[in-house]
C-alpha cells in the first residue's frame, strides 16, 4: 500500500506517517517498504488521474513509499493515532488466533501420524508377504529346468 493510502487508513497526515517511518527506519527492512521510482510514481498518478491532478508542468515533489503487509503492521506499532493503536491490537489478536489454530493443526497432524503408524504396522505383514511372493516368482523364473506348462 502507498503511504498516501495508509495515512488515510490510520487517520494521520502523509507527513506524520513519513516522519514516524523515518524515525523508526531500523524497524523497516527492505522487504517491508520501498520507495517508488519517478516513473512508478508517475504511472500511479496517471492511473489515479480522476482523483489527483497536478497543474501543467508540475512534478511530484516527494516520491511515495510502498509498504508490504509486514510494513503496514509495523506502521501500526510506530504511529500514535488511535486508529493505529486499534489496528495494532487487532493484528496482535489475529496472531494469537493463528497460533491457536496452528497448535490445533499440530495436534491433528500428530494424531494422523499415530493412525498411519498403527495401520502401517498392521499392513506390514501383508506387504512382507507380497514382497516374498514377488521374490519367489523372480527366483522361480531364474531356476533352470523349471517350466510351467498347460496341458489339456
Amino acid at each position: 500500500m502507498l503511504s498516501e493510502d495508509l495515512a488515510k487508513l490510520y487517520g494521520v497526515s502523509v507527513k506524520a506517517l513519513n516522519q514516524a517511518f523515518k524515525r523508526n527506519i531500523a524497524r523497516f527492512p527492505g522487504d517491508f517498504v520501498f520507495q517508488l521510482t519517478r516513473e512508478e510514481a508517475e504511472a500511479v498518478r496517471v492511473a489515479r488521474s480522476q482523483t489527483v491532478t497536478l497543474k501543467r508542468g508540475q512534478n511530484i515533489k516527494y516520491l511515495p513509499y510502498a509498504f508490504t503487509g509486514q510494513g503496514v503492521a509495523m506502521l501500526s506499532s510506530v504511529l500514535r493515532s488511535q486508529r493505529a493503536v486499534d489496528v495494532n491490537i487487532a493484528i496482535m489478536r489475529t496472531f494469537v488466533q493463528l497460533r491457536r489454530l496452528m497448535d490445533a493443526n499440530r495436534d491433528l497432524a500428530w494424531k494422523i501420524e499415530q493412525l498411519e503408524a498403527r495401520y502401517d504396522e498392521q499392513f506390514a505383514a501383508v506387504f512382507d508377504a507380497i514382497k516374498q511372493l514377488i521374490a519367489d516368482r523372480d527366483a522361480g523364473d531364474m531356476a533352470p529346468g523349471r517350466r510351467i506348462e498347460f496341458t489339456p
